[in-house]
């Protein structure tokens, strides 16, 4: 039997959506979750209730649902390119298109998949947080159509460190990204807060009415190069929320080329970009008295927009 109370930041989601996504992490399909609900296999603060019950802050669930035993599969058709590693570390440059860690145990064309068939030993690298089995030394993401360097924990030790270097930010990051027209200021720091929309489907610039947590995200800038529609940006972020760097552009006026997510109907789009032109370009840390630096070339698509605009 498991027990859950309802924190603010899942309140007014539909139990079984909530059951499926925050606790069997996709191992049961919805269909399965909503047979188990009406068998009274969940109750909400002692009752039973129908799948259709919207949940509400401090309300107490009871599961009776037996999770499935599942392992990650690991694959070795997932490509991506391993620039270093050593007894500790594993650092990639993520193709575009690439999902950084699985939803579910069902998944296999993920990075964590790949990494597991070059380096099974990450298996059991995970802090045993709320789906940690899925994403084995992950430390931090990039977005699926994010391209660039990340770093994985070879091991407990190393996973423990770099989760404290990234929580005190005492890693540099430094993007590339194409943004839509010309940024006010050439030089700047975003300090916005951000938190996830009502309907949990984006983020958001947070605001006085806000109701979902709200969290600190800075992001400094400089303008690189340019163009007519467009202005080639280096961008440095100081907080590692999620979309950061999309949604403060965004909030600027200014979103980033190929975003579909964070996107103005006012902009003409770019109609040959495929993806948001977002690239994690180089990463700098120290880990146990060694620095390290990383940096990763233009991608295809990135450098061939560069180029159609000279």
């Amino acid at each position: 039997m498991k027990k859950i109370r309802i924190t603010e930041k899942n309140s007014g989601i539909r139990i079984d959506k909530f059951l499926v996504e925050e606790v069997f992490f996709n191992e049961l399909s919805r269909g399965e979750i909503i047979r188990e609900i009406k068998n009274g296999k969940v109750l909400v603060n002692d009752k039973e209730v129908k799948a259709s019950y919207i949940l509400k802050e401090n309300d107490n669930i009871e599961i009776n649902i037996s999770q499935k035993k599942n392992e990650l599969i690991s694959s070795k058709d997932v490509r991506f390119k391993i620039i270093y590693q050593d007894q500790n570390i594993i650092v990639i440059d993520k193709p575009s298109g690439l999902k950084v860690h699985p939803s579910g145990f069902e998944e296999n064309d993920t990075l964590v998949n790949g990494l597991l068939a070059k380096f099974p030993e990450i298996k059991n690298v995970i802090d045993g947080s709320q789906g940690s089995e899925l994403r084995p030394g992950i430390v931090h993401r990039l977005d699926k159509d994010t391209s660039g360097i990340m770093v994985i924990a070879r091991n407990r030790q190393s996973f423990d460190e770099l989760k404290k270097i990234f929580q005190e930010r005492k890693i540099a990051k430094k993007y590339l990204t194409f943004v839509y027209g010309h940024l006010k200021n050439k030089k700047n720091t975003i300090k916005k807060p951000i938190a996830r929309a009502e309907n949990r489907k984006k983020q958001i610039i947070a605001h006085k009415k806000t109701r979902t947590k709200i969290r600190e995200a800075v992001t400094e800038y400089e303008v690189i190069k340019e163009f007519n529609d467009y202005s080639l940006v280096e961008a440095m972020p100081r907080t590692g929320r999620m979309h950061q760097i999309r949604i403060h552009f965004f909030s600027l006026g200014n979103p980033v080329v190929g975003d579909q997510k964070y996107k103005s109907k006012k902009i003409r789009a770019a109609k040959e970009v495929r993806r948001q032109l977002l690239h994690a370009q180089k990463l700098e840390f120290e880990l146990f008295d060694k620095k390290y630096s990383f940096e990763s070339e233009l991608p295809g698509d990135f450098r061939a927009f560069l180029d159609s605009l000279d």
